[in-house]
Order: structure tokens, then sequence, then C-alpha cells
């Protein structure tokens, strides 16, 4: 038995729109992070929605509520899924996504009129702006921001180049 702690995981920011197609196509490369590295990386959904989604800051605080429910990341993946519905049917599918999944739609309904996840929501989308967020899906490893609003083209091999370096540097 050893008494070695286990190294903590490289963090991997995603700063994410939920009604956005780009962060749609990012999710097939968090699942393949996730396949190879486990719980050597922890992927973190962080939020800023843009102004020209009309319900990305509704789904963003859903996806708080989730959180508080204990689903974040099936409710984050489910929304993600349908960002075309989101984006012609607005909070009505983000309670459906909440039904489908066993979660109290009705909290749902209620997190999103008395606001009590818009603190998270805003401080996520102030901390992005501060260290130079713009896009979305935009990626945060080590010291390192990459944009994949521009284009998610060899994008996961250079996360990966980057987890992996800072996974030898741990040894």
């Amino acid at each position: 038995m050893s008494d070695s702690t286990p190294a903590a995981p490289v963090v991997l920011d995603i700063w994410c729109d939920l009604e956005c197609p780009d962060c749609h196509l990012a999710l097939s490369d968090v699942h393949a992070l996730r396949a190879r590295y486990g719980d050597r990386v922890e992927v973190r959904l962080r939020h800023f929605p843009l102004d020209k989604h009309k319900h990305a800051y509704a789904a963003a605080q859903a996806a708080e509520e989730a959180a508080a429910q204990g689903k974040d990341w099936p409710y984050i993946e489910a929304v993600l899924a349908r960002t075309d519905e989101l984006a012609r049917t607005g909070e009505p599918l983000l309670l459906d996504v909440a039904r489908e999944l066993g979660l109290d739609a009705e909290e749902f309904d209620t997190a999103l009129i008395d606001g009590r996840h818009l603190l998270i929501v805003d401080a996520d989308q102030a901390e992005g702006r501060a260290i130079g967020v713009t896009g979305t899906p935009t990626y945060v490893v080590g010291d390192e921001r990459l944009d994949g609003g521009k284009s998610q083209g060899g994008l996961r091999e250079r996360i990966e180049e980057i987890i992996d370096r800072l996974l030898a540097e741990r040894g």
C-alpha cells in the first residue's frame, strides 16, 4: 500500500454557450478526452452565454439548477444535443430536458424566475472576459487558451498535447 496521494487532475475549462452549435460539435472532443484520460483530467463547463443566442443565459442558469439536483453533465449534454430546438423554443425545452432526466422541472422553473444561479453565470462570464474569451467554445488548459469557435480542426490534438505535457511534468 502506498502512502502517496494521487496527483490532482489536470483541469480543462470549457467556456460554453449552451445554444452554440460549435459547442454542440465540441461534445465529441469532450467524450474522447474523458475516454482517454479518465480521472486524470477534470472537465469543467464554464458559462459564457453569447448575446446573439437569446436563450443561452437561461440555459446556463438551468444547467446550474441541474448541477444543484445532481445531474449537471447529463443535462448539459442533453441541451447541447438540441441547440437548434433551444433556439426555436427557448425555456420550454429547458424544462422538457429536466423532466426527461427525472429532475424537478417545477424547481427549474422557479430557479429561472428567482434568479438563484445568476451570480454563478455572471461570475463565469466575467472571468471569461478577463482572460480574453470572446467566443465559444474556448478551452483553457494549463495556462493556454484555445479558441474552438474559429475552428474545431486539430483542436483536440492540441489539447491532448498540452494535457500530456502537464501530466508528464507531474511525474
